[in-house]
This record gives structure tokens, C-alpha cells and sequence, in this order.
């Protein structure tokens, strides 16, 4: 399919993680940038649709680093509990009841809301992952996933067996849409030797690993009491952070010398500052991570613990939240902020090739609305898109070339059998909980 997107204010990140407005028109072909404004060749029988995007900012697409999609059907389910009571007492309890179906609906309920919000790829940790792969292909976004692994758990090294099936059957994915990957938790619900056996069959498979690392200051103190080592020190210890990619979500409570090697070892950082502050867990050192050359992108975590999976959120708290922190207004700056929402967290979750306007680059692509009153005036369109902007302003959305979201509707699948479907099974989801509360 041949795309001409003309007449927008280009954002192009740069490797120097900075960004640069161009005015001009972009082009893809078989889901690939191949022209940026003057820079690269159409081909002599480049025959494209055209889209006039006057008025707009033409960008990469968002990337959510770290959520659980499925969790959408438990959004405004458990609210103002810290992170351990909020699982133990809420949260797994109710997960003990999803099937694949719950799986299936609240997914695309999740995907609906992130195509519709400028998201185009997402690193998922869940259950049912076929069906999440699923629904992710049939609505037409990118995705990185992984069955969530706790080493704990009855059936735990059946699951690194499901793993390993998962993994052989989406590697032959002929467009690279869906990859897989290991999803062990986190280092308090995986024993020392299954993190190994993880570490030891992700090489194997040669797949990354994704999991949710210093999250809380309980989490930090259990694991020096139990190890004498840090949660980061510790997983570096057993070799996971040397696989690639590594996804570590949160990273709230990490030290300098942590900074260095997740640096180092180009680990990638999900940082998740909304779901962080309103489970309490702490705010996350965003600054030095990426003043250190850490890989950071944002993520929102699962809709129960955040109540939306919108990045420009993520993007806005993440900055503001540093400012006030350190008193200083010049960190983090706009310009920053939108090349860890895309750039940025295109690589930390794998996919180098994608996050960026260069011809070459995958034609994951978002076309956002400078027309509305909180976008109005345009004195520096950088500034408008990390402080102003929302899903609203979301028109159309590109991934790999081909439309999923066009004039803000959502181009495969049915909006409201989706909104539907997800309503009725998250009704019979809490119905079950309740029966087994008696």
C-alpha cells in the first residue's frame, strides 16, 4: 500500500535523542518510510493515497513499554491500596477467574483505547497469550508479549514449557507484528533457580525478557534481606540483564551504581510514573536514568492500577513530576519527553527499526489535530504535543503502513461490540469474585 501524508509539521527524532520539526510531506510503501520531506526516493511507480494533514503534527507512533492489556476488564475494580495489599487482597483473586475469552475482549477493549490514543506498539505481560496475539493481529497494532511467570505458582515450569510453544509458534509472523518474549514477574515471585532456568531457556529461544524490577521500597528491603543484594543487582547476578532486549518495568527505587548497569547492559526502563504515584510505590528516578543513557520509554501498567493506558499522560506526569521533584524547570525537556515516547521506547522494547521518521524506518505513524482550543496557539509545536496534547487529538493512526485508525475511528473491528462485549464479561468477572467471597 502506497501512503503520501502532506502538508504536516514533521517530528523527527534524532539518535541524539532530541527532535526537529520539518514541514513537508511523508511516504510510505509495503509499510515502509521511503521519503521524509526531501530526504529519500519514491519509487517510479509510487502510486500512493493521499492525506492531507495541514494543520497537524505528523509523528512516529506512541509506545507503551509495560502495561497488561487484559486488565482493562478490572479498570476502577481495586482503588487507593499499596501495590502488595491491591494484589493479594484485589487482584489475583479476581485474575483466578479470567478465561481466555475475558482475555480476548478486554484486550481489544485495551487496544481499541491505545490505537485511538496514538499508541502503535505495546510490550504486554499477561495470561492467554494466544489470544492476546490475536486480537492484537486482527485489529492491527504491534506487540511484544509475554505470559507472566511466577515461579511460585502451582503449573510454573508447565508455564516456561507454554512459553517456549508460544514463542516457535509467532516466530514465523511473516510482517513482525507480534513477538514474544519470557515474562517472569518479578525477582519476589521467582525463586533464584527458576531465574535462571528463565535466563538459561530465553537464550535458548533467543528471546528477551520482561518483568517488573524494584518496584516498591518492601521489594528492595525483602530482597536484601532474603539475598543481601539489590533487585537489580541481583537479576544482573543471574545473567538476565545480558539478554536483549530486557525490559525491566518501574525501576522506582534504584541506585546510582543500578543506573550505571541498566545503562550498561542497555537495559530497557518502563517508566510508569502514574501507576507508580497512585499505588504509592514511590517516584522513580526518570532524570538520571536518562541523563545516565538509559533506554527508558514510558508505560502505563494495567488500567486497574492507572484507570487509563494513554502515553501522553505518562509523557506529561513523567516530566512535570521531575521539575517539581528536583526544583528545576529545565530537565527533562519537551523535546525529551517525545523521544522516550517514541523513539525511546521503540528501542527499549526491542524494535530499533521503528519510533522515527527516516526512510528506512517501519511506517508506524500518527497524524495529531493542532486545531482544537488546547492546542491553540502553536507557538512551539514540541511544547503543544508534550503538555497539551491527548487521545483526542488523535486523527490517524498508521502501523506498518496500513490505516488502523482513520478521523479518530477505529478502522478494524466494531468500537462498540468491543466497548460491549468487554462491559458484559468484566460484570461477570466481579460477579464470580463476589460468589467466591461468599
Amino acid at each position: 500500500m502506497d501512503v503520501q501524508i502532506e502538508g504536516g509539521e514533521l517530528i523527527v527524532p534524532h539518535s541524539d535523542r532530541l527532535l526537529t520539526v520539518l514541514r513537508g510531506d511523508l511516504s510510505i510503501r509495503n509499510g515502509e518510510i521511503v521519503r521524509v520531506g526531501a530526504e529519500g526516493e519514491v519509487p517510479p511507480d509510487f502510486s500512493p493515497e493521499r492525506v492531507d494533514a495541514s494543520g497537524c503534527a505528523v509523528m512516529p507512533g506512541l509506545v507503551n513499554a509495560h502495561c497488561h492489556a487484559g486488565m482493562s476488564l478490572l479498570r476502577g475494580y481495586a482503588d487507593d491500596l499499596p501495590l502488595m495489599r491491591w494484589l493479594a487482597e484485589e487482584v489475583w483473586p479476581a485474575e483466578a477467574h479470567l478465561t481466555a475469552e475475558h482475555m480476548y475482549w478486554g484486550t481489544a477493549l485495551s487496544v481499541l483505547e491505545m490505537l485511538k490514543g496514538g499508541i502503535t506498539t505495546y510490550a504486554d505481560m499477561y495470561f492467554h497469550v494466544d489470544q492476546v496475539a490475536r486480537v492484537t493481529r486482527d485489529l492491527g497494532m504491534r506487540a511484544v508479549l509475554s505470559l507472566g511467570l511466577i515461579g511460585e505458582a502451582p503449573g510454573a515450569e508447565e508455564d516456561l514449557d507454554r512459553s517456549a510453544e508460544l514463542a516457535e509458534r509467532w516466530s514465523d509472523d511473516p510482517e513482525d507484528m507480534i513477538r514474544i518474549q519470557l515474562g517472569p514477574h518479578a525477582p519476589y515471585t521467582c525463586a533464584p533457580d527458576y531465574l535462571e532456568r528463565v535466563a538459561g531457556l530465553a537464550e535458548e529461544l533467543g528471546v528477551g525478557i520482561h518483568m517488573h524490577l524494584a518496584e516498591t521500597r518492601d521489594e528492595v528491603r525483602d530482597m536484601e534481606g532474603l539475598y543481601g543484594k539489590t533487585p537489580v543487582q541481583h537479576v544482573h547476578d543471574l545473567g538476565l540483564t545480558g539478554l536483549r532486549p530486557f525490559i525491566a518495568a518501574h525501576c522506582v527505587h534504584v541506585t546510582a551504581g543500578e543506573i550505571e548497569i541498566l545503562a550498561e547492559q542497555e537495559v530497557g526502563v518502563a517508566h510508569c510514573a502514574i501507576s507508580n504515584q497512585k499505588l504509592g510505590s514511590g517516584i522513580a528516578p526518570l532524570a538520571e536514568m536518562i541523563g545516565s543513557g538509559v533506554r527508558v520509554g514510558f508505560g502505563t501498567d494495567g488500567a486497574c492500577s492507572t484507570g487509563s493506558q494513554e502515553i501522553w499522560n505518562e509523557m506529561r506526569s513523567g516530566s512535570l513530576v521531575q521539575k517539581g521533584m528536583h526544583c528545576d524547570a529545565e530537565i527533562l525537556p519537551a523535546a525529551q519527553m517525545l523521544y522516550s515516547a517514541t523513539r525511546g521506547g521503540a528501542r527499549a522494547v526491542g524494535f530499533a527499526d521503528a519510533g522515527q521518521l527516516v526512510p528506512g524506518a517501519r511506517a508506524d505513524v500518527i497524524v495529531v489535530g493542532l486545531d482544537s482550543p488546547h492546542m491553540t496557539p502553536q507557538h512551539d509545536i514540541l511544547s503543544l504535543l508534550a503538555y497539551s496534547a491527548g487521545r483526542e487529538d488523535v486523527r490517524d493512526v498508521y502501523v506498518q503502513g496500513r490505516p488502523a485508525v482513520r478521523d479518530g475511528r477505529l478502522c478494524r473491528g466494531d468500537e462498540s461490540e468491543i466497548r460491549n462485549r468487554a462491559a458484559e464479561l468484566a460484570a461477570d468477572l466481579r460477579k464470580k469474585v463476589r460468589e467466591d467471597d461468599g
